[in-house]
């Protein structure tokens, strides 16, 4: 191995490393302010809300966040990500119960606002990390950006569980202080690990420059609203409250999302293996997004209309189905964060990855907002069936994704 590649390798493993510390404390707080608020008595359209400030400022944290980091340097955004997730548990752990309801739904949306940026800061610096320590190798690309995602959103799964262990073990403020003090180690091996100008470039220097993306890029940035609303909009409100109302616990409700994302970040990772390959990284690879896609959509259209008919014990039944959804979701999330990288410019690829995740916050927003308001209307059914719709528009987009980059 040479010794750019061996540095590459290494830079890769550190950038992993932080963004694992930062999604585990990411996926407990999720868990935290979910469960301790529902207990406290707040309505599913309220904790929903609760997230929407987080969801929202991703949009902006991510178009900012990748051309911060083409004009700074990687290293130093994720850098910058990790101490605002610090402000934000910090903030969080300040919510008093003798608040009366407004000021602590008010501080909460804000705190979680701040905790939204740094994700996004942090996920978009990372992104554009294996971009760049990958090489030109389309083969090496897939498969780190597959083990990042897959191994990302284990993290995640172990996060919620984590979560439910520290409300029940310390509180809601003793699990963020001992979250903020983890975080603070993160970052200092980061500040301490990685160069500080690591993936600098010239950035664009208007906003016509900025927006300025090619067709791929547009397409998938489309298709990816509409792949994380489609999950959101049952994942969020819908599916727990769902659960716990036909009498499963806390600890059941968490302990199934948990597994279900550790599963569904194992095969994320694994994603390379279940995708014929092509010599160009896309020809092969763009039919394959279409093909998952229009399996995908299949999926929560299948369920909300068993439940329509009346199917037995949908307690049991939902669950066992979204666990097939989870398997086809993974595939095609890992596709689309490929492709993104495959599409994207090599000298401006921080500032294309920001645009292709504000996108991804959009839809995240877009199904967490709809995820309380159809639950409220519909119940679960409803969630399914907008989630059946949104994969039908993000197939629609992936049958124009370009064949070869531009």
């Amino acid at each position: 191995m040479s010794a750019t590649a061996a540095s590459g390798t290494r830079d890769y493993l550190i950038v992993t490393a932080a963004y694992w510390g930062f999604t585990l404390t990411d996926g407990a707080l999720r868990m935290l302010v979910l469960l301790h608020f529902f207990r406290l008595g707040y309505s599913p359209f309220t904790l929903a809300f609760l997230f929407l400030l987080y969801e929202a400022a991703g949009i902006a944290a991510n178009l900012l966040g990748g051309w911060l980091a083409a004009r700074f340097g990687i290293a130093r955004m994720l850098a910058v990500g990790l101490s605002a997730q610090v402000a934000g548990f910090l903030l969080l752990s300040a919510v008093s119960p003798d608040w009366g309801a407004a000021l602590s739904v008010t501080w909460v949306v804000v705190a979680q606002g701040i905790s939204g940026v740094a994700k996004d800061l942090t996920k978009t610096a990372s992104k554009s990390a294996i971009k760049l320590t990958a090489g030109d190798g389309s083969g090496r690309l897939f498969r780190w950006v597959a083990f990042f995602t897959g191994s990302k959103n284990a993290m995640k799964g172990l996060g919620f569980f984590l979560g439910g262990v520290l409300l029940e073990a310390l509180g809601f403020r003793g699990a963020l202080w001992l979250m903020a003090a983890a975080l603070l180690l993160v970052l200092a091996g980061v500040v301490l690990a990685l160069p500080p100008l690591m993936g600098q470039a010239k950035a664009s220097r208007t906003a016509r420059e900025l927006f300025a993306k090619n067709r791929g890029v547009n397409l998938l940035a489309g298709a990816r609203v509409f792949l994380f609303g489609a999950r959101d909009v049952w994942f969020v409100v819908g599916l727990p409250v769902f659960l716990y109302a036909r009498g499963w616990s806390f600890a059941a409700v968490g302990g199934f999302l948990a597994l279900w994302t550790i599963g569904y970040g194992v095969i994320q990772a694994a994603a390379p293996g279940l995708v014929r390959r092509s010599a160009d990284g896309l020809s092969a690879e763009v039919p394959a997004a279409r093909a998952w896609a229009l399996a995908l959509a299949a999926v929560p259209a299948s369920l909300a209309a068993m439940m329509l008919g009346g199917v037995p014990r949908p307690d049991l039944f939902v669950p066992l189905g979204l666990c097939v959804f989870g398997v086809l979701f993974a595939v095609n999330s890992s596709l689309h964060s490929y492709l993104i990288l495959a599409y994207a410019g090599s000298e401006k690829a921080a500032e294309d990855v920001g645009f292709y995740y504000a996108a991804n916050a959009a839809g995240r927003f877009a199904g967490t907002l709809l995820s309380g308001l159809l639950y409220a209307a519909g119940g679960l059914v409803a969630c399914l069936a907008g989630a059946a719709l949104m994969l039908g528009a993000c197939w629609a987009l992936t049958l124009a994704l370009p064949p070869r980059r531009a």
